[in-house]
Order: structure tokens, then C-alpha cells, then sequence
């Protein structure tokens, strides 16, 4: 039987490339990662995701298939091995998938819009902001995990948060998640950060910040009075 070729398109700082090498790792699949600069994309990438020429990118077999959460459901339904990612239930399914989504239209847009903002107008982006917050802390009460006791689909989802909260605070100098108020969240957090397959994977923080500190500073530049 012929290896299967399986290879991940990834950026060094993106966080969505990392839910597909958390399902991989989870699942012990074999993979080759593709480091890409995606100020100079190249033309493997655009072949892969000619519409939205961005990572992450999972090429199996020769076959590519885009969009993080996408690409986390092939990868449950192409190599059924434990640890399953999302439930059997189809109702609790269509609940994860709800939340996933949740996260990536709502929560992360509202996050980055505090942090590119500052004084009253970052204030008022903070009421939307915590919201979203408040609903994850409700969706996470009695749970160490989104998806139960154990890391699956929804967490996979929402893993970017638990590195880039602490990575926007200490860039912007202000506190968005507040243990006192979210300790279901901020315990997840935590939880999540310290399993071994996650904690490996993250990028360089120093590095990390420095990129944040530059975008953040673009932002503020770009809509200042001229």
C-alpha cells in the first residue's frame, strides 16, 4: 500500500493553519508542512487556492481542499481513527459547526476591532467584544473543553484565542478577558494551552508581538485625521 501524501500550506503566524496540524497531530496523521510568505505568494500556493489564495491548504493526495474548518471536517471524515473530533449526535454536530462559525463571524472580527482601536473608540468596540466572550463563558460552564472532557472539533475552532487574547493585551496594554469574570474561559484557556500537541505548536511570541505591534500601528496610522 502506497504512503499517502498528505501536505500542509501554512504561514509561521497565522492561527488557522493550526487547527488543521492539531487535528493531524490528534489523529497521528503523517504530514509535510509548506512554509509560505504570503507577501510573496507562490505559485504552488495560487494553483492549490486560486480563489482565495491564502493558507491554510490541505493537499491530500493531490487533491487541495481550503478554509480551516472545512479542512477539519475532511480530515475527520477521510481517517475515522480516535480521537474523534466532532460528536456522533447530529444535533450536537450541528451545534459545533453553529459555534465554529460563531467564532470565525463574529467573536474574531470583534476582537480585532478592539485592537486596532483606541481610547473611546476601542471602548465602545469593547462592549460588542465581551459579549461574544460572555456567550463562550455560558457555552463552556461545568466543561474543560468546548467539545467535553476531552480537545475536539470546537476547540480546534476556537484555539487561536486562547495564544492571540494574551498576544492583543500585551500589545495594546489593556485587559479583554478577565479571569474574575470569564473564569470558565480563562480556564479553558489554560487547559487547552498546556496539552502537549498544542503547546508545541504555537509561534515564536516575541515574534509574534512584534508582527502585532506593526499591523496595530498600521491601523491607527491609516485612520488618524490627515
Amino acid at each position: 500500500m502506497m504512503a499517502e501524501e498528505v501536505k500542509l500550506f501554512r504561514s509561521w503566524s497565522s492561527p488557522f493553519p493550526l487547527r488543521v496540524i492539531w487535528a493531524l497531530e490528534l489523529k497521528g496523521i503523517p504530514y509535510e508542512v509548506i512554509l509560505v510568505d504570503l507577501s510573496n505568494k507562490s505559485s504552488l500556493l495560487l494553483q492549490y487556492n486560486p480563489i482565495h489564495m491564502k493558507v491554510p491548504v490541505l493537499v491530500h493526495n493531490g487533491k487541495s481542499i481550503a478554509e480551516s474548518l472545512v479542512i477539519l471536517e475532511y480530515v475527520e471524515e477521510t481517517w475515522k481513527q480516535t480521537p474523534s473530533l466532532l460528536p456522533e449526535d447530529p444535533y450536537e454536530r450541528a451545534m459545533e459547526r453553529f459555534w465554529a462559525k460563531f467564532g470565525d463571524d463574529k467573536v474574531l472580527p470583534s476582537l480585532w476591532n478592539v485592537f486596532i482601536k483606541q481610547g473611546k473608540d476601542q471602548e465602545e468596540a469593547m462592549v460588542p467584544a465581551q459579549e461574544n466572550l460572555t456567550n463562550l463563558e455560558e457555552l463552556l460552564r461545568g466543561k474543560n473543553f468546548f467539545s467535553g472532557e476531552r480537545i475536539g472539533f470546537l476547540d480546534l475552532a476556537f484555539g487561536w484565542l486562547a495564544n492571540m487574547v494574551s498576544v492583543f493585551e500585551e500589545v495594546m496594554g489593556a485587559t479583554v478577558l478577565d479571569n474574575q469574570k470569564l473564569p470558565s474561559l480563562s480556564a479553558w484557556m489554560k487547559n487547552f494551552m498546556d496539552a502537549p500537541i498544542i503547546k508545541e505548536s504555537w509561534p515564536p511570541r516575541d515574534k509574534l508581538i512584534t508582527k502585532c505591534q506593526a499591523l496595530r500601528q498600521a491601523h491607527i496610522e491609516k485612520e488618524a485625521p490627515k
